[in-house]
């Protein structure tokens, strides 16, 4: 029995598979009904209306619906899609026992403990029909798949059989033919209205005791029966008679559920005594018996066209079938050789021609597997079956006339796994689990001396050998292993047709790795993975029970369509994919492998093939989109997206303000104005950031925009609108800013500021304005306020040119896409290109005098002819010159220009020649490039560059104690090159080691790392054996060596970055307690006070996070200075402590002792500062508890705690950073830019 899903709850007692969807009903004890995904082991849906157990329930095969019927007398009608009862068909004075639909009619049918069978018409919500005769609880009720009978079962011990033609006749319409042609196809219907609606066509009378199920075969006159009699009875049928045909006697309780299997000659039943149990129906015998230790099985099921069974039991459901459905088959080239009952076959991938080979020798279990020999054109077959000793394998050499079809000789041998290893050679795995080599004779030539549980093919001389928890390649004639992966049961292995990759499928996962098993990736998956096969690019497609995906080396994943049934897949060709199906028939699929090609183009930068897919493949959909921002590419997902939302962030991420400015107009939204006019002002386009404000109302941005780019007149306009608004401070504020006193002075005038105005009026000398305030303030009765003689006058600066254009940028490179993408434009996107030359235009202005006629030109705001004027100038090459006054805007001013004398003397004559050789310039050493591209501290260090690695130390970190890194420094700088010798008397060269050496762009290459976090590792361990020996002082400084080397580690992965963190953490607790220890050990202790502090100091080493082997040392500390101040109480919980621990068995004596004598008096006899159970850190300088709650600050660089009182000071653990200093952290990977 192989177990496809299974359901823990209450006790099951009724299921129904729907017949289409992998979904099955299952109806509980508990009064639940239950909705569950079989193949995605989900839950779907509960249904809870009944009231009391379920025991009854079944699907419809066409319409959303099922039935179900419980122990509240009720029956009930659900919709599924709707998630609730549509209605209640209410009759039976008793449980209702079992519910069935008729496959075709509009019927219900219920069996009940009120000895009655009912059938329902659903449609009308009716009783149509009420079967009586059984005089006991009816235990279950089936229509017939095929004829108009029903067949039920009864603890009155009989089984009986319903002839309901009659009701069918009155209740069906007769069809199209109208009722002269019903009547000639039912030559029986002579009388319509005078037969019985349903009458017993048979009594089986045999069983000894209460009958709990009896079923139909789906083809045959036959019906089976189990009983309380533990018998299971097979009964035959005729039109006239029925009788028993035979027995099957091996249940030893209750036989609860019976039924036959859809397609095979086979028995089902399960009952009370816990097992499950396979007859063989033409022998009558047992085949298998699957037993549960604790629940009693109530229900069995099968589906109505899968090979697939479920049966209830006390805990819960199981799915499962009764035998492996995965195809035996060998690809060999573009010839795939696959078994389908008894026959081998072969299919020709080219011409999809489909031939049988051979007949193989018939056996008792079905094929499990093969493997193909091209040399000799042979193939080991091999079987399996439930007891592994009993598996065999057959050697068959394929006949060279295929039409014969015969029967062909094969030598058979036992053994569980046979595979080809050389031309004459085979490994087989014995009964024994041992490994042993055979030539083509079926003769041992070798044994292997290895035990392990499954063997692979791994080409010629290899094996791929699986154990418990690793598989091996090994090699057969060294008898050595070649390399391994830890990898827990890997079921089946998939090589590429170069035999450089291998990917080893689990259960749930599929592992990546090259020829060595050097490990690439893996891909989890939450269905079980079936089978796969590798694209001719290098990509692995494989198969799980719901899709088809592919995986590619680096871990990335994707499905590529959906299915309906498991398929398992032989070889993969551009868009199709050829594959058998359970049934073995060979199939071929249509797939669209844009996606993963796409993918694994970016990835090899193939950036001609990206640009073609990009422009002619349909690449949608956010997995597209997420995926090439993730990889840095969000000008190419700038491509797909039609979502204006989703292209305006991608747009501000890539810097593209133009793409963005067009999808903001379209979402018109304030947010998305305020994010624009962000990057726009980051990038100097001012006059995109004036939109953005004018669109978000923004009048005071807009008025300093206005400001810094020295436009008055808008500035000016910025006042009236702000009068317009009532703003008074606004309009106050720009008056000061145009340094407009009269409108500032009118301005405090209107709004009842006539002091203020007075003063301004006065002090800025206008003397008609100063009488007339002053009249007014004195009439008021108000006396003038005093005028400041020594007064200045603060006018706000002119602006020395209004700024129209953008602010100049640096130039900046752009990227292939970005420049692929801008050559789709027309002609029109190429002149708006050569108009967008705002940087040169602002140089040119500045050399050549140009004046005012940049300003006008300059904004962009030409019309068709100026656009025509300007693509004409550029297109000429100084021919234009000659125009006429009215060209003279391009004087460059050079007829006067005569070089000096002393100048021209020093020219070289050959450097007026046109063949003069011009040396290029010095290029950037690689060290300068380091420094120039690497957010690194290491880098900067190994390129000489301390001044900006000292600035990102003191950025990441607070560091601004820089003397103790100074070995550390010298020490990477000097290994940072090697040097060689170059020609004689020439200076020697340098090599630069990389840690990327394969990178062939000098701006990504890094120089060779110097420290690595195992040679930290390695050294932490000996700071813990100089704490373990009591050498406090010298354990500092070891702690303190690796704590300052942190930052100047690489690492590659974020789990390495989480360990430096770790190490980071772990040093400094142990500076801390080892400091707090040295400490307290100079203290003196001659009062009480000093005493109780120096246990309170003790106590507190012992919350520091350290090693087990120093926490036993630190909390034995503590424990005798307790005890010995007589806090009986906290010694106790010391001890405790200590003893969770597992100290040596000395130790733990002489601690018991101590708690002995402590819980005799479990008191403090002092107050001590020391909060056992409220969480706490220590003070890295007053050596005080810092309770969680109270405030803190913390070091960026070690995070040791402190008092608030010590911001700003130098950290006492790291020795270089400052206490409470804003950073951003520790960065020792390029992972953590990102």
């Amino acid at each position: 029995m192989l177990t496809n899903f299974e359901s823990k709850s209450a006790r099951v007692k009724g299921l129904s598979f729907h017949p289409k969807r992998p979904w099955i009903l299952v109806s509980l004890h508990s009064g639940v009904i239950q909705l569950w995904d079989y193949r995605m082991h989900t839950l779907l849906e509960k249904f809870d209306e009944h009231d009391g157990p379920v025991r009854g329930v079944a699907f419809h095969q066409q319409m959303p619906l099922f039935v179900s019927g419980g122990d509240d007398y009720k029956i009930k009608v659900w919709n599924y899609k709707q998630r609730r009862c549509i209605f209640t068909l209410l009759a039976h004075l008793d449980y209702v026992r079992t519910v069935a639909f008729h496959h075709e009619y509009p019927w219900i049918l219920s069996a009940s403990d009120d000895q009655t069978i009912r059938i329902w018409n659903w449609q009308s919500r009716n009783c149509i029909c009420v079967l009586t005769g059984h005089n006991h609880y009816v235990m279950c009720a089936q229509f017939h798949p095929t004829e108009d009978q029903i067949v039920s079962a009864s603890l009155d011990q009989t089984v009986r059989v319903w002839d309901i033609s009659g009701l069918r006749k009155k209740n069906v319409a007769p069809g199209p033919g109208g009722l002269d042609d019903h009547l000639k196809g039912h030559p029986g219907a002579t009388d319509l209205f005078g037969q019985a609606d349903a009458v017993v066509k048979h009594v089986l009378e045999g069983h000894d005791r209460g009958v709990n199920w009896a079923s139909f075969h789906p083809t045959l006159p036959l019906i089976v029966s189990g009983a309380d009699d533990r018998l299971v009875k097979l009964w035959r049928m005729n039109e006239y008679k029925a009788w028993e045909v035979d027995t099957c006697r091996g249940h030893y309780n209750n036989v609860s559920s019976v039924l036959f299997h859809p397609r095979q000659d086979l028995i089902l039943s399960n009952g009370e005594d816990r097992s499950i149990r396979v007859w063989d129906m033409t022998k009558r015998q047992c085949l298998f018996t699957f037993r549960r230790d604790n629940e009693r099985f109530w229900i069995l099921t099968a589906h109505p066209t899968l090979n697939l069974f479920a049966a209830g039991h006390d805990g819960g459901m199981v799915v499962f079938k009764l035998e492996r459905e995965r195809p035996a088959y060998a690809v060999h080239g573009n010839i795939l050789y696959y078994v389908k009952e008894r026959f081998l076959r072969k299919l020709d991938f080219t011409t999809t021609k489909d031939t049988v080979v051979m007949q193989l020798r018939p056996g008792k279990s079905p094929v499990y597997s093969m493997s193909y020999n091209p040399a000799l054109n042979a193939v080991l077959i091999c079987t399996r079956t439930n007891n592994l000793e009993n598996s065999t394998y057959d050697l068959c050499q394929i006949p060279k006339d295929t039409e014969s079809q015969s029967e062909s000789d094969s030598k058979r041998s036992s053994g569980i796994t046979a595979i080809w290893v050389a031309r004459n050679r085979f490994a087989v795995l014995d009964r024994n689990q041992q490994l042993v080599i055979k030539n083509f004779k079926n003769e041992v030539t070798k044994k292997l001396p290895t035990f392990c549980e499954e063997i692979f093919y791994a080409g010629t001389g290899m094996l791929l050998i699986r154990d418990p928890e690793f598989v091996t390649l090994y090699e057969v004639q060294r008898l050595v292993s070649v390399g391994s992966i830890k990898l827990a049961k890997c079921r089946y292995v998939v090589w590429s047709p170069d035999m450089s990759l291998v990917a080893l499928l689990c259960k749930h996962s599929v592992t990546i790795c090259d020829r060595r098993l050097q490990y690439l990736c893996t891909v989890q998956e939450n269905c079980r993975v079936k089978s796969g096969a590798w694209d001719e690019s290098g990509v692995f497609i494989y198969t799980t029970s719901n899709h088809i995906k592919y995986a590619i080396t680096n871990g990335d994943h994707g499905i590529i369509r959906t299915l309906d049934l498991p398929i398992y897949l032989t070889r993969v060709k551009g868009n199709q994919v050829f594959c058998l199906d359970r049934e073995c028939r060979t199939r071929v699929l249509h797939i669209d492998p844009t996606e993963y090609k796409f993918k694994l183009a970016l990835i090899q930068r193939k950036y001609d093939e990206v640009l073609h897919m990009v422009r002619n493949a349909r690449l949608v959909g956010q997995s597209i989109i997420a995926y090439l921002q993730q990889k840095g590419y969000p000008e190419v997902a700038l491509h797909f997206v039609k979502d204006e939302k989703t292209r305006f962030g991608l747009a501000l991420e890539c810097g593209n303000i133009e793409i963005a400015l067009e999808a903001a107009k379209a979402l018109d939204d304030k947010d998305c104005w305020d994010r624009l006019g962000q990057s726009a002002l980051l990038q100097g386009n001012h006059q995109v950031v004036e939109m953005c404000y004018q669109r978000t109302k923004n009048f005071d941005k807009l008025s300093f925009l206005y400001l810094i780019t020295g436009n008055l007149e808008k500035l000016k306009k910025m006042n009236k609108i702000a009068e317009i608004r009532k703003d008074v401070s606004a309009q106050y504020q720009g008056a000061l800013l145009l340094g407009d006193v009269k409108e500032r002075v009118n301005i405090l005038k209107n709004c009842g500021q006539l002091s203020l105005a007075y003063l301004t009026a006065a002090t800025h000398g206008f003397d008609e304005l100063t009488e007339s305030l002053g009249e007014s303030i004195t009439s008021q009765g108000n006396s003038l306020p005093e005028v400041n003689p020594n007064a200045q006058l603060l006018q706000p600066p002119v602006p020395i040119q209004q700024l129209e254009t953008n602010w100049p940028l640096l130039s900046v490179s752009k990227g292939f896409f970005e420049g692929a993408m801008v050559t789709r434009a027309g002609s029109s996107a190429t002149a708006r290109q050569a108009l967008n030359i705002n940087a040169d235009a602002a140089l040119l202005d500045e050399h050549n005098g140009g004046g005012d006629g940049w300003g006008a030109d300059a904004d962009l705001g030409l019309d068709e002819d100026g656009d025509d004027e300007m693509h004409d100038a550029l297109s000429n090459d100084g021919d234009g010159g000659a125009g006429g006054e009215e060209g003279a805007g391009w004087d460059v001013g050079d007829d006067d220009l005569v070089v000096p004398e002393e100048l021209a003397s020093k020219i070289k004559a050959s450097a007026l020649d046109s063949n003069y050789y011009a040396a290029p310039n010095k290029g950037l050493s690689p060290a300068q490039q380091w420094a120039n591209n690497s957010p690194l501290v290491l880098d900067h260090v190994k390129a000489g560059s301390f001044e900006t690695a000292f600035r990102l130390l003191h950025d990441q970190l607070g560091v601004v104690n820089f003397q103790p890194f100074k070995t550390l420094f010298l020490q990477n700088y000097a290994c940072s090159r090697t040097s060689y010798t170059a020609n004689p008397n020439l200076q020697s060269l340098s090599g630069y080691p990389l840690r990327n050496y394969s990178e062939t762009n000098i701006k990504l290459q890094r120089p060779a790392v110097g420290i690595k976090l195992n040679d930290l590792v390695a050294r932490l361990q000996a700071g813990y054996q100089l704490t373990t020996s009591g050498k406090f002082s010298e354990a500092v400084e070891k702690f303190h060596s690796i704590l300052i080397s942190i930052p100047l580690l690489v690492v590659d992965t974020k789990l390495d970055a989480a360990e430096a963190q770790q190490l980071l953490r772990i040093c400094a607790e142990y500076i801390v307690g080892l400091k707090m220890e040295t400490v307290r050990k100079g203290m003196p202790k001659s009062t009480l006070e000093e005493q109780k502090r120096l246990c309170e100091m003790a106590a507190y080493f012992t919350h520091c996070k350290l090693q087990p082997v120093h926490q036993i040392l630190t909390l034995r500390t503590a424990l005798n200075m307790f005890f010995k101040l007589k806090n009986y109480k906290t010694a106790a919980s010391f001890a405790r402590r200590l003893l969770e621990l597992a100290p040596r068995p000395d130790v733990a004596q002489q601690v018991r002792k101590i708690l002995q004598a402590c819980e005799v008096n479990p008191v403090d006899e002092h107050q001590l500062q020391y909060e056992e159970f409220n969480p706490f850190t220590i003070c890295g300088i007053s050596w005080k508890p810092l309770y969680r709650g109270k405030p803190e600050v913390t070091c960026p660089f070690c995070s040791s705690s402190f008092d608030p009182q010590f911001k700003g000071n130098l950290c006492t653990v790291c020795e270089v950073s400052q206490i409470g200093k804003d950073s951003i952290g520790l960065r020792i990977s390029n992972l953590q830019f990102r």
